[in-house]
Parts: C-alpha cells; sequence; structure tokens
C-alpha cells in the first residue's frame, strides 16, 4: 500500500509495535527513477534528472510502501532515525570476553 512519507511513519510504528510479540519487521530502501514499467530492451529512455527512494516495510502479509523526494530525505531520515531508536528496545548486548576468548582458542589451534 503506498502512502504518503508521515502516514508510511505512523505505520511503521503500528508494524514494530506488533513486531515484538509476532515477528520481526523487514525493510527495504532503494533507488527509484519514477517508472512503473519495465525498461525496454531497445529503447533508450533518458535518464532522470532527479531519482527518488523507495521504502518498503513488511510484517507478515501487512506491506507499506513510501517514495521520498530528494528534497525531503533529510526530514524523513532524521525522523525514521528517531524511529528506529524508540523501538529498538529488545536487543541484546553483545559479550565481548566470550567473543576475545573464542578467537584466542581458534588461533591457538
Amino acid at each position: 500500500m503506498l502512502l504518503e512519507n508521515d502516514a508510511f511513519l505512523t505505520e511503521l510504528t503500528k508494524l514494530f509495535l506488533k513486531g515484538k510479540n509476532t515477528g520481526s519487521v523487514t525493510m527495504t530502501l532503494k533507488r527509484y527513477d519514477g517508472r512503473t514499467k519495465p525498461k525496454p530492451r531497445n529503447g533508450n529512455l533518458p535518464e532522470p534528472n532527479e531519482y527518488k527512494c523507495l521504502v518498503r516495510a513488511a510484517l507478515g502479509n501487512k506491506k507499506i510502501t513510501t517514495v521520498i523526494n530528494h528534497k525531503d530525505v533529510t526530514k524523513f531520515q532524521m525522523a525514521y532515525g528517531n524511529l528506529l531508536k524508540a523501538n529498538m528496545d529488545g536487543l541484546k548486548k553483545k559479550d565481548k570476553k566470550a567473543a576475545r576468548g573464542r578467537k584466542k582458542t581458534k588461533a591457538t589451534q
């Protein structure tokens, strides 16, 4: 479902909350030139003068999408970063001592 940038962020917040109980949220970011049909094999199309960014998120069967214009990238990235910081509270810290001990044992063998 294609959403506006602000609506995408609110739906993404809801997906993160559902993901804490049911599964994981998958995010995809890629360059988007605005075309909805594939480029023809023999036709040379002019390159767009401004690329956009396509952002997708999925949790199970629920999928959301937004397209970010070049001028709105900074604003979206700031809001997206704050959203990630707020919703990544279940991560576990890495045990550095155990990792260091494993490296030594492999090197000595």
